[in-house]
């Protein structure tokens, strides 16, 4: 067995996933395998050394115990007997790696067809999403034919086994150098034939209908949030699993609310005497109104925390806040007499620098204004 780190004969990272690793053995098995080195004994060495790293960092167990105990993992017998590089097959160990390119698999076996995912665009309303909700879902897709109870056969028969592939999906072909594996031309990769197809489904194992399924959408479920349903999407071919439907969540806009996470916002309009003079005004929730106090000369935009007035979280226990921004409504529509009194009002709170004293927002924004035009002279 080889001591050099098997990360760096694989050119690649210590978190490098599955099919990086593939990758990388595929493009050292085209430059070192002996198929291609014309009997160089040193390659032959070095696609061993390739060949072991690769068995190791591929195989999930393999690659745990080397990480945690390096070469030490595989001598005396470790993790099954090492013995990576002695009496292995160069073409099996090759066409392993190369056959998923044609169709193929790890030992030649055609894999049942298992049918499609599908997805299910679902629009809620706040409320519904907010406090969750059963819908009924109408789904076009493919199911098991009845009559021949998924297996694509006509009652009474049955499928038999390919005579081209014997029951493998693939066939070997020789291509130079190369030895491939390519899907059998007979059986499609089914590694099985039906001489006697089924009346309904023609052999293909399944129908289209529209199934009608109750899902139960959990309460606090966002826009984005899916909702898994196994084994209701297609049904696969000649009685292959079924898919997996995806219920995917859409909550539309809401009137009043706007929704970050679990919290919810809302403005909230308001006179400016209520403001100037303070008081309780009714705010909406989602759970009816309550009575928010307003302190005396509150300023436009300022926000005041409901506390768990918001959502429940679809993933815990805890429930946000509704947060309330209130907007100064400048009154219109003034009569006469309406018009008199805020003029008196106005007069009242005077100019210049008594004006400070009632308006000090508007004073310092006047007074920064001053102060920038002079600087510019």
């Amino acid at each position: 067995m080889s001591k050099r780190d098997y990360y760096e004969v694989l050119g690649v990272a210590k978190d490098a996933g599955e099919r990086e690793i593939k990758k990388a053995y595929k493009r050292l098995a085209m430059k070192y395998h002996p198929d291609r080195t014309k009997g160089d004994k040193d390659k032959e060495e070095q696609f061993k050394v390739i060949k072991e790293a690769y068995e190791v960092l591929n195989d999930s167990q393999k690659r745990a115990a080397y990480d945690q105990y390096g070469h030490a993992a595989f001598e005396q017998g470790g993790m099954g007997g090492g013995g990576f590089g002695g009496g292995a097959d160069f073409g099996d160990i090759f066409g392993d790696v190369f056959g998923d390119i044609f169709g193929g698999g790890r030992g030649g076996q055609s894999r049942a067809r298992r049918g499609s995912d599908l997805r299910y665009n679902l629009d809620m309303t706040l409320e519904e999403a907010v406090r969750g909700k059963t819908v009924e879902l109408k789904v076009p897709t493919y199911v098991n034919c009845e009559p021949c109870g998924g297996s694509g056969a006509k009652k009474g028969s049955s499928a038999t086994t390919c005579q081209t592939c014997h029951g493998h999906g693939q066939v070997q072909m020789r291509q130079g150098l190369f030895a491939v594996q390519q899907t059998c031309p007979t059986c499609s990769g089914r590694g099985k034939v039906i001489k006697d197809p089924c009346n309904s489904c023609h052999g293909q194992g399944r129908v289209q209908k529209t199934k009608t399924l109750s899902a139960k959408v959990p309460a606090g479920v966002d826009t984005g949030d899916r909702i898994r349903l196994s084994g209701e999407g297609e049904a696969g071919e000649m009685g292959a699993p079924a898919g997996d439907l995806y219920v995917q969540v859409n909550v539309r806009d809401h009137d009043i609310f706007v929704r970050d996470e679990n919290n919810l916002y809302c403005e909230v309009p308001i006179s400016f005497t209520k403001a100037a003079l303070g008081g309780d005004i009714e705010v909406p929730t989602l759970d009816g109104k309550v009575k928010l106090k307003i302190p005396r000369e509150t300023q436009t935009g300022k926000l005041f925390r409901m506390r768990g007035k918001g959502v429940k979280s679809v993933r815990s226990s805890a429930t946000g806040d509704l947060l309330c921004k209130v907007v100064i409504e400048t009154p219109v529509n003034l009569n006469s007499e309406q018009t008199e009194l805020l003029e008196k009002l106005q007069e009242s709170m005077g100019e210049g620098a008594d004006a400070a004293k009632y308006r000090p927002k508007e004073q310092g924004f006047f007074d920064g204004v001053k102060k920038f035009f002079d600087s510019l002279k």
